[in-house]
């Protein structure tokens, strides 16, 4: 089977500096991103969205990263420093936070292309042959080195990694480029809402990753020059990549996963069902995300925890998990888990019954509770005897999300409200 043993770590990837775009809002998490920017979401029983573009820059021996920040950055830069901050500068490796402060002007990053702009004299100071620019709220695996090989191949003065994509999928979401033979950009179309299609795969289109390559002092050049043009967006889907497909050589490299022949593992986790599904997909037997894979590990910061527990064997009081995911400091007491990821220390007391629930860490669990396809947010503690995910009203009376898909998301400040609703009103008297 294919694996990625045979991974291109060479002078290419050495003489890269990536930049991770990681300043994005994720408004249609709603209020799974209230607190957090999206790439500081939790994924997978242990780790963040970051996670995945950061293991693949590693594992694709990219040792310079700078992680551009903006939108309620605190917890993404925590985890960041937690996880990523033992590189060493002194042997040219370093995972950096750029937080938007207004090196080039008044203003903080106004689009893709503007975070990398006001960046330039920190790339510059690395003196990479190539800058490599990333999305950071995508969840995927991918030998970088494939991409930069490629991209020297060609001559391209950018490069843009792309995969293919149902139509619907991609209206008004991805930009979508229409190739020839050679893979060389023609067009490209941001976010249209009838994308093109690929020649011979109708319903198919090319659609880009927000990946990108760059020759350093042509991607410099373009900057500078899209910073004075009137009326600009900043943006490289929407002013970049069109002002420069007809006359530069821009190619598209469509995303291969080694370990997976067919359509490679991508997901754009970006609303609460698309969420919720990528994370069920981890609990199956054979998932195509395999975290397990020791030859391309996703790195990440984990506290030192207890094993997950599982307590009493009563016939009517018994705690079990089947066909889930447990992370260490877990404790399941006396209740049934199916078909759910739990990630740290989660605590499920007694007489529960929980399926298809996405739980984040910290969060408390009390007796007889049922709840099935919901997403419970960090720190969350479910009040006893509540139901979540049988009767879409009541949950929706009780202030929480219903996604189109009937995914029910719980957070701290619904439950705080509607404990406060709970609350007996005082009469006049009392209140003089």
């Amino acid at each position: 089977m294919p694996s990625y043993a045979n991974r291109y770590i060479s002078n290419l990837t050495r003489d890269t500096y990536a930049l991770i775009l990681a300043g994005g809002r994720g408004s249609r998490l709603h209020e799974l991103t209230d607190w957090r920017a999206k790439p500081a979401v939790y994924f997978g029983g242990k780790h963040r969205i970051i996670d995945f573009p950061l293991s693949n820059c590693i594992n694709s021996g990219i040792r310079r990263v700078g992680i551009a920040t903006q939108y309620k950055s605190h917890s993404l830069i925590r985890h960041v420093n937690r996880a990523w901050g033992h590189f060493k500068k002194e042997l040219g490796e370093s995972v950096e936070i750029l937080p938007a402060s207004q090196r080039y002007g008044d203003e903080w990053y106004c689009g893709t292309a503007d975070a990398v702009f006001q960046n330039m004299d920190i790339i510059r100071h690395e003196l990479p042959k190539y800058v490599m620019i990333l999305s950071g709220d995508h969840v995927y695996r991918m030998d970088y080195g494939a991409l930069i090989a490629k991209h020297v191949e060609t001559g391209a003065d950018m490069t843009v990694c792309c995969i293919e994509v149902d139509c619907d999928e991609a209206a008004n979401t991805f930009g979508v480029m229409t190739v020839d033979q050679d893979k060389r950009v023609r067009r490209f179309d941001e976010k249209p809402a009838e994308p093109s299609s690929i020649p011979g795969k109708p319903g198919i289109c090319l659609a880009s990753m927000g990946n990108y390559v760059f020759n350093t002092e042509f991607l410099f050049e373009q900057l500078k020059r899209d910073a004075q043009r009137e009326g600009s967006g900043r943006d490289f889907g929407h002013d970049i990549i069109p002002s420069i497909i007809e006359e530069h050589n821009v190619y598209a490299f469509p995303f291969r996963d080694p370990s997976h022949p067919g359509q490679p593992y991508w997901r754009d986790v970006g609303t609460i069902d698309s969420f919720w599904e990528a994370n069920m997909e981890l609990v199956s037997v054979e998932p195509q995300l395999d975290l397990y894979d020791p030859s391309w590990p996703i790195w990440t910061y984990q506290e030192q925890l207890p094993p997950a527990k599982f307590i009493f064997d009563d016939e009517n009081r018994r705690g079990m998990a089947v066909d889930s995911t447990v992370s260490g400091g877990c404790i399941i007491s006396g209740s049934v888990v199916r078909k759910s990821l739990l990630f740290s220390n989660v605590h499920v007391h007694s007489y529960c019954e929980i399926e298809g629930a996405v739980v984040l860490p910290g969060v408390k669990i009390n007796r007889h509770c049922r709840i099935k396809n919901a997403i419970i947010d960090r720190s969350c503690e479910i009040p006893t005897g509540m139901r979540i995910g049988y009767d879409a009203e009541e949950d929706r009376s009780n202030g929480f999300r219903v996604s189109n898909k009937g995914i029910v998301l719980v957070t701290r400040d619904m439950l705080a409200a509607l404990q406060q609703s709970q609350k007996p009103k005082e009469s006049s008297l009392e209140s003089a």
